[in-house]
């Protein structure tokens, strides 16, 4: 059966954490569930990076892209303190537009960069957990 879920959270590489987007369209009940999930990587309140892996990533509603740049406003502090910074990977130019859109909503709190592939995405994030 395929998932319905908007995005999985992999921590099984902890302080490394991977958020894969499935391609499933956003919904209010998935797309909250994806953001809670985001809550939960900093639930040790431990340095950590990210991975946002968009290369099967539907677009989100625009209602859900103004809820990913609330919840980087609501997270800014906590963001800083644990986050060492994150890496998408995004190998298509709509979802380079998404994301700036969520960035005109709400500016990136900790270092970023945008990647074509995982392995440069993964390169990047555990240079940023070192420094």
């Amino acid at each position: 059966m395929k998932s319905s879920s908007y995005a999985l959270v992999d921590q099984t590489s902890f302080p490394l954490i991977t958020v894969t987007f499935t391609g499933e369209k956003s919904t209010n009940a998935n797309f909250k569930a994806y953001l809670k999930e985001l809550d939960d990587c900093y639930f040790t309140q431990q340095q950590l990076a990210i991975i946002f892996d968009a290369t099967k990533a539907a677009v989100p509603k625009l209602s859900h892209q103004k809820q990913q740049a609330k919840w980087l406003k609501d997270n800014h502090d906590l963001m800083k303190q644990y986050c060492k910074g994150t890496a998408y990977v995004i190998p298509n130019k709509t979802m380079h537009w998404v994301l700036k859109m969520i960035f005109l909503f709400q500016k990136q709190p900790v270092p970023y960069e945008i990647f074509e592939s995982y392995k440069d995405a993964q390169i990047w994030t555990w240079n940023q957990l070192q420094n």
